[in-house]
C-alpha cells in the first residue's frame, strides 16, 4: 500500500529541512491535534498515538542529505516506512512530499487507509508552517 501526501513548500533550505526531519524531537510540532501521546525514546526514535489508535514507534532508518529522510516502524506487526522526499526550490525554500509505504493484508488496508491518509495530510500541512 502506498499513500502520497500533497507536495508542500517549506520556508527552509533543503539542508535545513532534512536536518529538521532527522531530529525526531521536531515531529512533536508536526503531529495532529488528536495526538494522545508523543514521547522521544532516543535520538533516533519516538512513539506516538492518535486518539482511538494504537501506539506507533518510529525510528529514523536513513538520512540522505539534503534530499531524503526515511522513518520506519520499529515493530514488525505493522511494517511500513514514511519517507520525506525533499527538493530544493531556492536557498531559503524547499518542497517536500511524504510517502507512506506498507505491506498489509486487505482487511488492515481497509481499516488504516483513511486515518493514514489524513495523518499524512496533517503532517504535510504542518510542515508548511515550520
Amino acid at each position: 500500500m502506498k499513500i502520497e501526501s500533497k507536495k508542500v513548500t517549506v520556508q527552509k533550505s533543503a539542508d535545513e529541512l532534512c536536518t529538521f526531519l532527522a531530529d525526531v524531537k521536531n515531529f512533536e510540532q508536526l503531529m495532529p491535534e488528536n495526538t494522545s501521546k508523543f514521547e522521544v525514546i532516543n535520538e533516533k526514535a519516538f512513539v506516538f498515538a492518535l486518539k482511538g489508535m494504537p501506539e506507533i514507534a518510529l525510528e529514523v532508518k536513513e538520512v540522505t542529505p539534503p534530499n531524503q529522510v526515511v522513518l520506519g516502524a520499529m515493530s514488525d506487526k505493522l511494517p511500513f516506512t514514511l519517507t520525506g522526499n525533499i527538493a530544493e526550490v531556492s536557498d531559503t525554500t524547499s518542497e517536500i512530499e511524504l510517502l507512506f509505504e506498507g505491506d498489509f493484508n486487505p482487511m488492515m488496508k481497509m481499516m488504516i487507509k483513511g486515518p493514514i491518509t489524513k495523518f499524512m495530510e496533517t503532517l504535510a500541512t504542518n510542515l508548511e508552517k515550520v
